[in-house]
């Protein structure tokens, strides 16, 4: 049972895992779409590249406020009731996109995508650690890597529709209307069902493993800390690729919009869902910590090209770094829960609180590339986000050589 993927104890969990995965295919399509308003709210509302990153602001901000208050109602009343609330939240935000299409205002926009980024809180603060609690803990970061391969394949659906749509004159509100009533409808489909809560008897294990380090605590908590740092940089890196490619492309790859984002999405997110895939199969046999280096230096060495180059060159140097982050949310977050010991509840709440990295990095990449007119330029600030990945990485190498 040790080195079953979806038991634990002998229950067999295979249901409610892939119950619970298909919720990360809609959150991956949520940002997916989320990249390509950037670029055509800078067109429609005539506005600067750091204005426009106001609707990553909007969405991962909305992580910070309310990551402790889905937290609060998972304890108190389960995983299910938090994916129930986050699929509510997300279906009415998504709903406010039809007055928005007639109000027309940025604003309105922005206030909208606030609301779906409380539904994605909620849904996320409640399926990552969902996962890792769903069969052995040994296998946690196998299992997440496999549930955010959905997340992937969101990720490549998003950018493609709102490309083939927003680019071409069809009206914003058709996407969200169809993915409004689809999530409210999988709320339902939830309400009517029944999720088992494993996580007494593995915070129990987890207990234990804990109190035999009781001696270290506080080792453990700097330990956390970091992570909860990392995560907030990546999170940050990633979303600031994400926001200011296709304005990357339309600059120094010299292709128009639409095409930028048909290679964002089957390029870019295609390796996105690779990378999440295969590295996920590679953790059943490289430490997930060596995996996470492999891919950090990867990402390393692909933005310093993508600050340096233009061309051809350039557009190969995103695909790589969309394959070197595949693995990175999910196998810093399994890990760094990891050291929150039978609180994982808590330090869940805790750790989906630091997607708020994604609300600072795209403004300031944006007021970088404004005020020095290079779009190349921004890019460091990503670079410098997967040096200290890579320091998270070898720290536990080094450090933590138990896990």
């Amino acid at each position: 049972m040790k080195h079953s993927i979806f038991t634990y104890e002998g229950h067999n969990y295979l249901i409610p895992f892939l119950l619970i995965s298909s919720l990360f295919f809609m959150w991956g399509f949520a940002h997916g779409i989320l990249e390509v308003l950037n670029p055509h709210f800078q067109e429609a509302f005539h506005i600067s590249k750091a204005m426009s990153a106001f609707t990553q602001a909007a969405v991962y901000g909305a992580y910070f406020l309310m990551a402790l208050p889905a937290g609060w109602i998972i304890r108190k009343w389960g995983y299910r009731r938090g994916v129930i609330t986050g699929l509510m939240f997300f279906g009415i935000g998504a709903l406010m996109f039809v007055p928005g299409s007639q109000i027309n205002s940025f604003y309105y926009y922005v206030l909208s995508l606030f609301v779906i980024g409380c539904g994605l809180t909620y849904l996320e603060t409640s399926a990552n650690p969902y996962t890792t609690v769903l069969g052995h803990p040994d296998k946690a970061e196998t299992r997440i890597n496999l549930s955010q391969s959905l997340n992937g394949i969101g990720w490549i659906v998003g950018p493609l529709v709102g490309g083939q749509l927003l680019f071409t004159g069809v009206s914003i509100a058709v996407p969200y209307v169809v993915v409004g009533i689809f999530v409210l409808a999988v709320a339902l489909v939830f309400s009517r069902v029944k999720l088992p809560d494993p996580g007494r008897s593995h915070e129990a294990l987890a207990t234990s493993a804990a109190s035999e380090a009781l001696a270290n605590r506080p080792l453990r908590v700097m330990a956390f800390g970091f992570g909860m740092f990392t995560l907030f940089l990546y999170v940050a890196a990633q979303t600031g690729v994400n926001s200011f490619f296709i304005n990357y492309a339309v600059d120094y790859i010299h292709i128009d919009k639409q095409t930028a984002s048909t290679f964002l999405a089957f390029g870019g997110m295609g390796l996105f869902f690779v990378g999440r895939v295969l590295g996920g199969l590679a953790m059943n046999f490289v430490k997930p910590k060596r995996v996470l280096l492999a891919c950090a230096l990867l990402a390393v060495a692909s933005t310093l090209v993508v600050v340096n180059c233009k061309g051809m060159v350039s557009l190969a140097a995103f695909f790589a770094l969309y394959f070197g982050e595949s693995i990175m949310f999910p196998t810093i977050f399994s890990l760094a829960l990891r050291d929150a010991g039978s609180h994982t509840k808590t330090a869940s709440s805790l750790l989906i609180m630091t997607i708020v990295g994604g609300a600072v990095a795209p403004v300031l990449m944006g007021y970088i590339a404004d005020t020095t007119g290079s779009m190349a330029k921004a890019f460091v600030i990503p670079m410098i986000c997967y040096m200290v990945i890579c320091a998270y990485a070898a720290t536990r190498q080094t450090k933590q050589k138990n896990q």
